[in-house]
């Protein structure tokens, strides 16, 4: 590695516009790089789920993980960082050095339209996850980004909103999960787009303390993509590197302003070097490396594990684990179970190259032991989707897909290739390029009234056999860059098919400056009766000796850009559950979400499992579970509340473009206790396939401030098979002489023992859970006097009470 004084070197051997030419990226996806230090372009990519690579191009499949917020339910950072190390050999079989992971921002509203590329609602939790994935990623040469930076929380008018929030607020909730992340090592941390208290957040003095200067972070600050808006105050500012270019408002403009003495050269040379420093890590003062394509088996295996080890089993009446040998006949109910959401919606997505449902999974376990009869249900009123290979064909070669051309203004031909689907992001524009072309022979399932769409901006039009059916300029309305180049608006018509003959489907976009060339096409069939579905499900789970049903969100509810407005399932979605139950007491829920939803029919159902986003193996850990060869390992790292209605915390919507963070502390369980509400499922709560007794705690009584302790924890399995426990410690401290949560999280231990067995879980408690920040002495302080200590399964399951002393008071820088 080069140390401080060799990258001084070389900063010395560039003139002024060399450096700042570093400081913009070359393309969307790379840095710039600089022949005469030996220094070649660095390749970002969007990671949380996978590693894309520099491209939208489902050719080029990636690794599908379940989403972030499955992995703040595996509470085992041991497993997380398994997860990092597969993401880092993504990013080297795709010739990337940056992975844009991991999310950092909290669940601080249950209507957050990202939630499922976040960990957790707890800072703590948050904390120690993300930590561990950044060790996994960075063990292999990988830069990890933590992001983003700070208080970018909900989606709503996220470009501009300004957070307001206290220091104290800001400091124990909001940047804990960032100061874990710099202790971990991180190599980069990206500013977000909101401002906080009146402060864009690339120009934001929060970059420079406490993330430089108090927390020592010597890494690269990073704009996220296109949230810089001005050349000075970002530059005199502690924002490093500008994404995308190679257009920015640094470049000349920055070079004018240091020579006209408005921006001090010294700022820029502290950018570059700390650029360079990334660059050492990385690799990139050496040829790219090369990594050749192994065996999909072993990453599959560790993605089915960890669906099956993030599930959390809410509720159990004795119905699950399901025993095939006592099987003859399986219902599997819900549109979700043949087609599932794998991956939440924006930047975030990738192209798995295969996706296992629910259905298939559960199929191949009972193969050759019990029939499965699957029932869609009624529609979910989904967006359509995209053109596939299942449903069409390219019209001038007959492969499946689609044709993808990209015209000149006279209508000619400048360039045509196929592809799998009828969503392209970033079609290849040739000189001379003016409209995007996508086409298909579409094979109809069924006749009757089908809905057509054409995604886009600008000009645009769709034709069905020679047809015109819809046609019309459609303007941006967001600059919003998710919206942008990866979920623009789709525009539909109504056409009806008398049969099914295959119709040619020809939808054209005009590109206009500014609005990107993401062009998506969309074919639906016509929706069956509600009723007829709804009567065909309950017929099959009377006739069934289990039932599975598999409800969950759509892309209407969880995506990048946009908020949710409420958290019903929809789509008819709670009447068939009901529906089912009633005729099937061995009803069991499959939950496919990022985040929470509303389940008023939780106690109507013989069990109830959390599957969230789970990732391309979604339906083999599933059936892991479902079947008893796998324990449900996961715990809620949020608060599901039983309705919208009695959610402590909702606000995303800013105000005169003010979002104010009233609630302070209160977020999560700490909101819901301060409330006085009982949830549906509290923080921390799941169960597995066997049970434990709480046998002894031992814990100290008196402790130094500022120091660390243990809590020992000694449990029996007394169940019929080996599970695994998480072992939680719970704070609380009264009579405070500041503000405090009514408890709040100190940290936990998983453990594993076989039927019968003991074993003592080790849960540590850092200093950090003790201590409050004060706005007074711009301080860490840690009061005095006695705190409660809670040992249980949730923050609303204390097992055990006890006390622990302080003995004197500490402050701390």
């Amino acid at each position: 590695m080069k140390d401080d004084r060799t990258l001084d070197r070389l900063v010395g051997k560039l003139t002024l516009e060399q450096k700042v030419r570093l400081l913009t990226g070359a393309t969307t996806w790379r840095t710039a790089g600089e022949a005469d230090i030996g220094l070649r372009e660095m390749v970002m990519s969007d990671g949380p789920a996978g590693v894309r690579g520099e491209a939208w191009d489902e050719r080029r499949p990636s690794a599908l993980l379940p989403s972030a917020s499955a992995l703040g339910a595996l509470w085992d950072e041991g497993l997380v960082e398994e997860l990092g190390g597969l993401l880092a050999a993504e990013a080297v079989r795709k010739g990337v050095d940056v992975v844009l992971a991991p999310t950092l921002n909290l669940h601080r509203t249950p209507l957050g339209g990202r939630h499922f590329e976040c960990f957790s609602e707890d800072p703590e939790l948050t904390g120690r996850t993300g930590a561990a994935l950044i060790r996994g990623i960075q063990a292999r040469g990988v830069g990890a980004t933590a992001k983003h930076y700070v208080a970018n929380d909900s989606e709503t008018d996220r470009l501009t909103v300004d957070v307001r929030a206290s220091d104290r607020t800001l400091r124990e909730v909001y940047l804990a999960p960032f100061e874990a992340a710099v202790e971990a090592g991180v190599w980069l941390v990206m500013a977000g787009y909101n401002a906080v208290n009146g402060v864009t957040m690339t120009a934001g003095p929060l970059l420079r303390e406490p993330l430089k200067g108090e927390w020592g972070f010597d890494g690269v600050v990073v704009s996220d993509w296109a949230a810089l808006r001005s050349t000075e105050e970002p530059a005199r500012a502690a924002l490093d590197l500008a994404m995308p270019g190679p257009q920015s408002p640094w470049g000349a403009s920055l070079v004018r302003a240091v020579k006209d003495g408005l921006v001090p050269e010294e700022a820029v040379d502290d950018k570059v070097r700390r650029l360079l420093r990334l660059a050492d890590r990385v690799g990139a003062f050496a040829p790219r490396r090369r990594m050749s394509v192994k065996s999909s088996r072993e990453p599959r295996t560790l993605l089915r594990r960890t669906a099956a080890a993030g599930s959390v089993l809410l509720s159990n009446s004795g119905v699950l684990p399901l025993d095939p040998a006592k099987l003859a006949t399986v219902a599997v109910i819900g549109a979700h179970a043949a087609a599932p959401r794998t991956q939440g919606g924006g930047s975030a997505g990738v192209f798995p190259s295969e996706v296992v449902t629910p259905l298939a999974g559960i199929r191949a376990r009972l193969r050759g032991r019990a029939r499965v009869v699957h029932a869609p249900g009624p529609p979910l009123g989904a967006p359509p989707d995209p053109l596939d290979t299942d449903r069409c064909g390219n019209p001038r070669s007959g492969a499946p897909g689609v044709l993808l051309r990209v015209l000149d203004d006279e209508g000619r031909e400048l360039y045509a290739e196929h592809r799998f689907s009828g969503r392209q992001l970033e079609p290849d524009l040739p000189p001379g390029a003016h409209t995007v072309e996508i086409s298909a022979r579409l094979r109809p399932q069924r006749a009757g009234e089908w809905s057509f769409g054409v995604g886009g901006f600008g000009r645009m039009t769709l034709t069905v056999d020679g047809r015109t059916v819809l046609e019309g300029t459609f303007p941006r309305e967001t600059d919003d860059p998710a919206v942008v180049h990866v979920n623009p608006p789709v525009h539909t018509a109504r056409v009806a098919l008398t049969s099914k003959r295959p119709v040619h489907v020809v939808a054209r976009r005009e590109l206009v400056p500014g609005c990107g060339r993401a062009t998506i096409v969309t074919a639906a069939p016509p929706d069956p009766d509600a009723a007829s579905a709804l009567a065909a499900a309950v017929e099959a789970a009377r006739d069934a000796d289990a039932a599975i049903v598999v409800v969950g969100t759509t892309e209407h509810d969880e995506t990048e850009g946009y908020d949710r407005t409420g958290l019903s399932l929809g789509g008819h979605q709670d009447a068939l559950v009901r529906a089912v139950a009633a005729v099937n007491p061995r009803t069991v829920v499959v939950v496919n979400s990022g985040g929470p939803v509303e389940m008023p029919w939780r106690d109507e159902v013989g069990a109830l499992l959390l599957a969230w986003f789970p990732g391309q193996e979604a339906g083999a850990g599933l059936a892991d579970v479902l079947f008893g060869l796998a324990e449900p390992g996961g715990r809620l790292p949020t608060t599901w509340g039983a309705s919208f209605a009695d959610a402590p915390v909702t606000r995303t919507r800013p105000v005169a473009g003010r979002l104010d963070y009233a609630e302070g502390l209160h977020v999560g369980h700490r909101a819901w206790l301060r409330a006085g509400r009982e949830p549906a499922f509290w923080f921390g709560h799941g169960l597995g396939y066997t049970t434990w007794e709480y046998e002894a705690v031992e814990a100290p009584t008196e402790i130094a401030a500022g120091a660390a302790f243990t809590v020992r924890v000694r449990l029996r399995n007394t169940g019929a098979r080996a599970g695994r426990e998480v072992v939680q410690v719970y704070v609380a401290r009264p009579g405070s002489a500041v503000e405090r949560p009514v408890r709040w999280f100190g940290g936990y231990a998983a453990v594993r023992a076989e039927a019968g067995r003991e074993v003592t879980a080790e849960v540590a408690v850092p200093a950090r859970a003790l201590r409050h920040w004060s706005e007074e002495e711009r301080a860490w302080s840690t009061e005095p006097g006695p705190y409660r200590l809670m040992v249980g399964r949730s923050a609303g399951d204390p097992r055990w009470e006890g006390a622990v002393t302080v003995e004197r008071r500490a402050v701390t820088g």
